[in-house]
């Protein structure tokens, strides 16, 4: 049943994380500044060389010193914690930063971000039949984390989108494959964990291919839906009185046998078979009733 239940058929991935050179970026900074520094002071050597040919080449070299300033200060790339940067190269995947604080990574790569942080998905109240044909309401709640930040980006359009998705889907799918209640089969309301675990795993199976690890997934709303919950919830009354009253003749009969068994023991009394019976039948009618009994004196013989 496990396996049926989560098995789900998604499209193999096409592309796997892999890290992406980097450098520390402080010391490109340093250099960045050293080279505004040295492009400034070049050209103002060349204002200060006068003639056209010391003031052009100043100004050439400061320039290109500024120039190349501007292309390794383009490089650099914070990183926060739990956060990555996907590099990419003319449309080329590259590799991910995952290491926090400042890199420096090629100037012409595309670098988005994508957050790696835990986050939560509470799915809407979605309306479905459970597998008895009933419908009801159900509500859930998944903790996810991105793992391949290459899949998430190249994958999937919008990997928070395709979660959210995914998960109402998988919800609605463990949802009709359960019963409600049940007292002989694996059901919604009594198997909370098996059906959290079952529900873990197709949501897995779902998201795997957008790198995407599920957590922990719980079903935080279950009831019927408001058009048979009145129904129901008699039915789920009437059984409850069945088992208690169920419970109180087992109890009853118990007690009644008892009290035979020491009164026959003890020779208190010899009881024939007519009035055992009558005995029998006056305490199952005590013990087993709603209310309390009004007791009777019998102030003649045994038999008036």
């Amino acid at each position: 049943m496990a396996d049926e239940t989560t098995k789900v058929d998604m499209p193999r991935p096409k592309i796997t994380e892999r890290r992406a050179r980097d450098r520390g970026g402080w010391a490109m900074l340093t250099l960045t500044v050293v080279l505004i520094l040295l492009g400034i002071a070049a050209t103002l050597a060349g204002v200060a060389a006068g003639g056209a040919a010391g003031i052009a080449t100043g100004v050439t070299a400061g320039s290109l010193l500024l120039v190349a300033a501007l292309v390794v200060a383009a490089g650099l790339t914070p990183v926060a914690p739990n956060e990555a940067r996907v590099l990419q190269l003319l449309g080329r995947y590259k590799g991910t930063v995952r290491t926090d604080g400042l890199r420096w990574v090629n100037p012409l790569t595309v670098r988005p971000r994508v957050s790696t942080r835990i986050r939560n998905h509470e799915t809407g109240l979605a309306k479905v039949n459970d597998l008895d044909g009933n419908p009801i309401e159900i509500t859930a709640v998944v903790v996810w984390q991105v793992a391949d930040t290459a899949r998430a980006v190249f994958e999937v359009d919008d990997f928070v989108e395709f979660v959210a998705f995914q998960t109402e889907a998988a919800v609605r799918h463990i949802a009709g494959s359960f019963p409600y209640d049940a007292a002989d089969r694996i059901s919604l309301r009594d198997n909370a964990d098996e059906i959290t675990a079952q529900l873990s795993a197709e949501l897995s199976e779902r998201v795997a291919s957008a790198g995407v690890d599920i957590i922990e997934s719980r079903i935080t709303g279950l009831a019927y839906a408001p058009e048979i919950a009145q129904a129901m919830l008699r039915r789920q009354q009437a059984g409850a009185v069945v088992a208690a009253r169920q419970r109180i003749v087992e109890g009853a009969v118990g007690m009644v046998q008892l009290a035979l068994n020491q009164l026959e023991e003890d020779a208190v009394v010899e009881l024939d078979e007519e009035r055992k019976a009558t005995m029998v039948s006056n305490l199952l009618v005590v013990l087993c009733a709603d209310r309390d009994a009004q007791p009777v004196v019998n102030t003649g013989g045994l038999y008036q």
